[in-house]
């Protein structure tokens, strides 16, 4: 929580930055690829995360890599991650800043999680069907669980609707169980 709570405070400076710069996708997407090439390999991600690891060994190998391939704000982000001591936050800086993204678009982020592979139809449908009933826009991302045995789990924000099998089958077991 207390990481989440930092990221958040990160990733609204950074928004606010690229906001003023009129570059919030671009931002956000150098962001993600940074994040995307230090998680791709472990030695990477290990050099990156090391705390007897220099931080100005990580910076010069940060403007060797990415200067000049990505924009200004986004480098200097994930300098400053460095300088503080705070690479581990990345991911969720970078998780953070798209819900800002989202939110300046009146955009909220939705996740489905179903038992087996959704067609891009059956998607668009669930969405706009939730869309109508709660009166908001979704970007939706699809996950998927096998777990779930059947139906579908929907998560908005922190509202979480589970329409699964297996959702279904331990509130049967809490009912019959809180009954005796």
């Amino acid at each position: 929580m207390a990481n989440e709570t930092l990221a958040r405070r990160y990733a609204t400076a950074v928004f606010s930055l690229a906001t003023d710069a009129h570059a919030v996708e671009a931002t956000g997407r150098e962001l993600s690829q940074i994040t995307s090439a230090i998680g791709s390999d472990a030695a990477i991600k290990e050099f990156f995360l090391s705390p007897v690891v220099a931080r100005t060994d990580k910076e010069a190998a940060l403007t060797k890599a990415f200067g000049g391939k990505v924009g200004d704000i986004a480098l200097h982000t994930v300098l400053l991650l460095v300088r503080k001591r705070r690479e581990s936050l990345l991911d969720e800086l970078l998780t953070e800043y798209r819900k800002l993204e989202l939110s300046a678009r009146g955009v909220e982020p939705l996740v489905l999680t179903t038992a087996q592979d959704l067609s891009e139809a059956d998607v668009r449908k669930t969405v706009e069907r939730l869309e109508q009933i709660y009166g908001r826009k979704f970007e939706a991302s699809v996950r998927c669980d096998p777990s779930l045995i059947g139906g579908v789990r929907v998560a908005m924000g922190d509202r979480v609707i589970d329409g699964s099998v297996s959702g279904r089958l331990e509130e049967l077991t809490r009912t019959l169980f809180s009954n005796q």
